[in-house]
């Protein structure tokens, strides 16, 4: 790092990406994890795409398989968190402090809070629900092993082209409501080559958490995954 004297200004130039430190947070996050045998989800979506009942039936069809815990981050409210607990789901609620979304930092905390409010349970499985937007939560690595983007039939076909951020750093992408397709103008072919256009290597899940229809092939996909953390 060089100074430079610009008037009567001296100038540093750093050469260090602003998301450097959260980058290097959310690598030590993978590590601490992996020494703990957990796998981290981090679900982003807008609000309304049906996350929490996603998440519901996510856990209930692999609760028998794996200890599963999960973490709610708000702005404000503990609603979610309220109906994972009365679910039966250890949760922690997490207030961002009027930030937009979680941050690495963030989601280490967090982590360490659910550590300390469960510590005789080990999680084999946490689920980040994140705050509701496809803007931020799509620039910060949180530390996941996977990132999941809920799109929802209501919200159209052409999200990726609006938020393509989102759809570029999305491992898999759920598109749920399938059971409304009906009602709605929605082209699947269009929405699967837009997605794959920005992301290849991204996996495309029709489902409805309202019928099921969908949930064994993303279960499925899911713990494939997990059980390719441990090798």
């Amino acid at each position: 790092m060089e100074g430079e004297i610009m008037g009567d200004v001296k100038v540093f130039e750093l050469n260090v990406g602003v998301m450097a430190l959260n980058d290097s947070i959310a690598d030590e996050i993978r590590g601490i994890n992996k020494e703990h045998g957990t796998f981290l989800v981090n679900i982003m979506s807008s609000p309304g795409s049906g996350k929490s009942t996603t998440l519901l039936r996510t856990i209930n069809d692999l609760k028998d398989k794996y200890n599963i815990g999960v973490m709610e981050a708000d702005i404000a409210a503990v609603v979610d968190a309220e109906k994972m607990r009365d679910a039966g789901v250890r949760t922690i609620q997490v207030h961002t402090g009027g930030e937009c979304s979680m941050d690495a930092s963030m989601t280490k905390s967090a982590l360490e809070g659910f550590r300390s409010e469960f510590p005789d349970d080990k999680m084999d499985l946490v689920f980040l629900e994140n705050i509701g937007n496809l803007v931020c939560t799509a620039e910060q690595d949180t530390g996941a092993n996977i990132n999941v983007e809920i799109l929802s039939v209501p919200e159209g076909d052409d999200k990726p082209l609006k938020y393509p951020l989102m759809f570029t750093v999305a491992d898999v992408v759920l598109i749920n409501k399938i059971d409304t397709v009906k009602f709605f103008k929605f082209d699947r072919d269009a929405v699967v080559e837009r997605i794959h256009a920005l992301n290849p290597d991204s996996k495309i899940i029709f489902l409805s958490s309202k019928t099921g229809e969908g949930f064994d092939e993303w279960t499925s996909w899911l713990s494939e995954k997990i059980e390719e953390s441990h090798r």
